[in-house]
């Protein structure tokens, strides 16, 4: 059978490597949009107000773009290794290539890249996903692998996770990467909650709630971390050892989740700073910037009498130029 354009006909071709999730791309581009229209809106706020409302927007938007995208990285857990191995299964043939790990939450990418990349007459360039979701059969994904007849390196490190091996690391790492998602959708609603309250004149416990949200996100990381107290099987190609360590997904979780403390503190004290008005009817700020109760303002029953008429009550008020006498006034 002839070529065309390089591409054998009735055949299905190659697969390239992937390089962004789709749902990665999806969740960017929704809060971008959500971030440029606010960016329109800015020059319709005057003021100073201005200020505080451009830092909190945008990182509240940074905040939520983080908790929403690391549900569907693959890089919590990392790992490359540059090895000589077999390509093929029963084939003697070796070759030089990268091999690469990476552990998400929602499965397991493994990447394959050869060095160089044309090498035994083919284009060494592979990224492969296995998921395990809860909508997802890991051991299945492993199955269809098998059929398409995938590189060995991808099938070897494949084969650790699936749940007829030894090594039981899909048990570990499926439950604690569970945990750590079901954390972070909690973090995600109080999120929600911070956003509606600091909307509203309650900017102290908008700022609670962030924490909150800054404290869950802490929580999914310690979730994720517990697989580290467990043995694992070790990864080797020949001589060389594929060995794991935290990844990009996990550190910026870490960081926007410390980060929320100090925006917890400064988002009360720099919309004070903008517009200490706005804090009237909780507080008062004098001309030397601390924060005072307001003075009690006289209720209406201290300017106001009541009188005994009969069996009833009857509200009288008080003028310097009135008397009251036989239950009326006159002037």
């Amino acid at each position: 059978m002839t070529l065309l354009n390089g591409v054998y006909p009735f055949y299905l071709l190659q697969r390239k490597a992937s390089m962004f999730d789709v749902s990665t791309i999806i969740v960017i581009v929704v809060f971008l949009t959500f971030a440029c229209s606010f960016l329109l809106i800015i020059p319709g706020i005057r003021g100073r107000v201005r200020l505080y409302w451009t830092l909190r927007v945008l990182f509240s938007l940074i905040m939520g773009v983080v908790i929403v995208t690391v549900q569907f990285t693959g890089d919590w857990e990392t790992g490359w290794v540059r090895a000589n191995t077999s390509y093929k299964s029963f084939s003697p043939a070796l070759v030089s290539a990268d091999i690469g790990l990476g552990i998400g939450l929602v499965g397991v990418n493994i990447s394959l890249r050869g060095n160089p990349v044309k090498q035994v007459n083919e284009t060494i360039n592979y990224n492969e996903h296995f998921p395990w979701s809860f909508n997802a059969d890991y051991d299945q994904s492993y199955s269809q692998g098998l059929e398409r007849g995938l590189p060995r390196p991808i099938l070897y490190v494949a084969e650790k996770f699936t749940t007829r091996s030894p090594c039981s690391m899909q048990r570990q790492y499926r439950i604690s990467s569970h945990y750590a998602s079901a954390t972070l959708w909690v973090a995600f609603c109080t999120w929600l909650i911070s956003n509606m309250l600091f909307s509203m004149p309650v900017l102290v416990y908008g700022g609670y709630m962030l924490l909150v949200t800054g404290a869950f996100m802490i929580f999914s990381l310690l979730s994720f971390s517990t697989v580290g107290n467990s043995t694992m099987c070790l990864i080797q190609f020949g001589a060389a050892t594929l060995h794991t360590g935290y990844g990009g997904s996990f550190w910026i979780t870490l960081v926007i989740g410390k980060d929320s403390k100090l925006h917890q503190r400064t988002a009360p004290c720099l919309w004070v700073c903008q517009s200490p008005s706005a804090f009237t009817p909780v507080m008062e700020v004098s001309e030397f910037g601390d924060c005072s109760p307001p003075e009690p303002q006289p209720g209406p029953w201290q300017n106001r009498s009541w009188q005994r008429w009969g069996q009833g009550w009857q509200l009288g008020e008080h003028h310097p130029h009135r008397k009251s006498g036989g239950g009326s006034f006159s002037p």
